[in-house]
């Protein structure tokens, strides 16, 4: 589809503001490198009236977490009938509730491992599994709110039962899986490449996410093609089974620590980063597309009726 002017959204009220700022103004300043006509919006409460006197031919979605990432600000546009980027109204909210992307993984034969999901104050009081294990709130990303249980830990942490908690009371906790971090960024209907994540911090977490240095990227991964093969079709049927649209980022957990190897799944980003530090646009670069045109294809993705 052709598309002139578009509005960026960028911001927002959740967690995640500051990552979703930073990815807004680098796909703005792309896209007008691009020839686009941009306008960036940082959504209040008013973000129907900001949309219609904004005037776009279509909407680019940089908002990441609550609120933009979960299907309302698909909602809203659907209702508004503007084309938006990325994936709709259902595939966003279940992509977004961790248990939920589980179960469509079941049901689709994708690997997974155990988990519940608790309050976080019965979580914060007690082991509800035997550690080592994770827990995570259901409803967030960028690994914001994650905890670590390792074994001989003798308490979850006590951050959760506190009051001043100001994210979702709803947590999973799941099997820790050791080994290594793959993930796999989906362009339309074709993955991009594996690409392995480590840190010299505790784990994958926001700081190493996207603070300079935080993490090293190794694309391609270096596993067994057999590992890597596995990887992109699974995150293509993860994107297909979620029904997901434009770009997504699937995480995995790659095990090979004992006598027998397994590839695991952990979730679906369907708003996956565009800072400078990000997977996606790395994976991209390496599939041919500069970042410029990365932009570019994701607009001219953009739809209604998602």
């Amino acid at each position: 589809m052709s598309y002139h002017r578009v509005a960026v959204l960028l911001g927002g009220r959740s967690a995640e503001r500051e990552v979703s700022l930073s990815s807004g103004a680098g796909c703005a300043k792309a896209l007008r490198e691009e020839g686009f006509d941009v306008v960036e919006i940082d959504p209040g409460d008013d973000i129907g009236r900001q949309l219609l006197d904004a005037g776009p031919d279509c909407v680019f979605n940089a908002l990441h977490g609550r609120y933009g990432e979960d299907g309302c600000i698909q909602g809203v546009l659907e209702l508004l009938r503007i084309p938006y980027t990325h994936s709709g109204v259902l595939a966003s909210a279940l992509a977004m509730h961790k248990q939920r992307t589980k179960d469509v993984y079941r049901a689709a034969g994708i690997p997974i491992v155990k988990s519940i999901v608790a309050d976080r104050r019965d979580a914060g009081a007690r082991h509800l599994m035997e550690p080592p294990y994770v827990i995570k709130p259901v409803n967030e990303g960028s690994s914001v709110g994650v905890y670590i249980i390792r074994k001989g830990d003798n308490r979850p942490p006590s951050e959760l039962t506190k009051p001043e908690w100001n994210l979702t009371d709803a947590m999973m906790v799941e099997e820790y899986v050791p080994g290594r971090e793959l993930t796999v960024a989906v362009m339309g209907e074709r993955a991009l490449g594996v690409t392995e994540i480590t840190t010299d911090l505790a784990f994958y977490d926001y700081e190493a996410k996207y603070a300079s240095g935080g993490s090293t990227h190794t694309l391609p991964a270096k596993v067994p093609d057999a590992v890597a093969e596995e990887a992109e079709r699974l995150a293509v049927l993860a994107h297909q089974a979620l029904g997901c649209r434009g770009v997504t980022r699937t995480d995995f957990r790659y095990d090979d620590t004992g006598s027998k190897h397994r590839l695991v799944a952990l979730e679906t980003n369907t708003q996956p980063g565009m800072t400078p530090t990000s997977l996606v646009p790395e994976q991209a670069a390496y599939a041919g597309y500069t970042y410029g045109k990365l932009c570019r294809w994701i607009v001219e993705d953009a739809s209604c009726d998602r």
